[in-house]
């Protein structure tokens, strides 16, 4: 997906959320803003937004010693999903179709996404789950991945924030686990989830899981590493989570379903659906590409 002048305010926004999380020093969160704005003024438009915000965030972590300044509001993401997990795995457990069921509050889990939103509150996860439950998806397309799913010798599960892994594991739990390699990030970015979010929630006692070796909020394979690359092209099934994840593998022809919650008016446009809309889409089924 290419960037459009549409992703610019929200580039600007997310710069400033993250300026705020630095402390009580102007000088520096002036520093980051006007470095962005520079950036941004140089902003190749052939590349997608996660590219962009990973060069910024690059320059925001070398500016500020590498800290990661949404260490915090993960960690409150995690610990607040987490005290619903009994509640989700009685929703699972009531329900006629718990493959369903665990697909629809994964997807509702994308709502936690500090890199779209500035405020996430329980509130909010709370709404999106009840959704969740009531609002169409596509029936080929969930039939189509539990066939896939069920061929597939090995399953790629591409996860995005943290407090939304324990929503995508409850997900993974009704997966046949000797099947699944689930990907976190290589490095701290905003809100997405890493290695520290994987063992936290306890989805290593659950699957295998590994890091992609970058640094974006999404999957850029350039800048992944040779091992993920390799395990990714050889995976027989990809199922990737989140905006970002679908803002930089739009175009990539792999056997891979994408499973998001739109939050910007770009990507709705992409999808041909409303913002807020529930996706669950096959990578063949994706008519327009940006």
């Amino acid at each position: 997906m290419k960037t459009y002048i549409d992703c610019l305010p929200c580039f600007v926004r997310q710069v400033l959320d993250t300026a705020k999380r630095t402390g009580d020093d102007p000088a520096l969160q002036k520093q980051l803003m006007k470095t962005a704005m520079l950036q941004l003024a140089e902003l190749d438009y052939d590349k997608s937004p996660p590219e962009m915000a990973m060069e910024i965030h690059r320059t925001i972590r070398a500016l500020t010693g590498g800290k990661d300044l949404y260490k915090e509001i993960k960690s409150w993401s995690n610990r607040t999903t987490m005290t619903m997990l009994e509640n989700m795995h009685e929703k699972i457990s009531n329900s006629p179709c718990k493959f369903e069921t665990a697909l629809r509050l994964a997807i509702a889990g994308n709502i936690i996404d500090f890199g779209a939103k500035s405020h996430v509150s329980e509130n909010m996860i709370d709404e999106a789950v009840e959704e969740a439950m009531s609002v169409e998806l596509d029936q080929k397309n969930i039939s189509r991945l539990k066939e896939e799913i069920s061929k597939a010798d090995s399953i790629l599960y591409i996860l995005d924030n943290a407090g939304e892994i324990v929503f995508d594991r409850m997900l993974i739990e009704e997966l046949p686990h000797e099947k699944v390699t689930a990907v976190v990030r290589g490095q701290a970015i905003i809100n997405d989830v890493t290695m520290d979010d994987a063992q936290e929630i306890g989805l290593t006692d659950i699957v295998n899981v590994i890091d992609n070796g970058a640094d974006a909020p999404g999957t850029v394979l350039s800048e992944c590493s040779e091992d993920f690359r390799n395990i990714f092209e050889k995976a027989d099934l990809i199922i990737a989570k989140g905006q970002g994840n679908f803002e930089t593998m739009n175009t990539i022809d792999k056997n891979m379903f994408f499973l998001l919650k739109v939050k910007c008016p770009v990507v709705a446009s992409s999808l041909n659906t409303p913002v807020g809309a529930m996706i669950l889409a096959h990578q063949n089924d994706l008519s327009k590409q940006l």
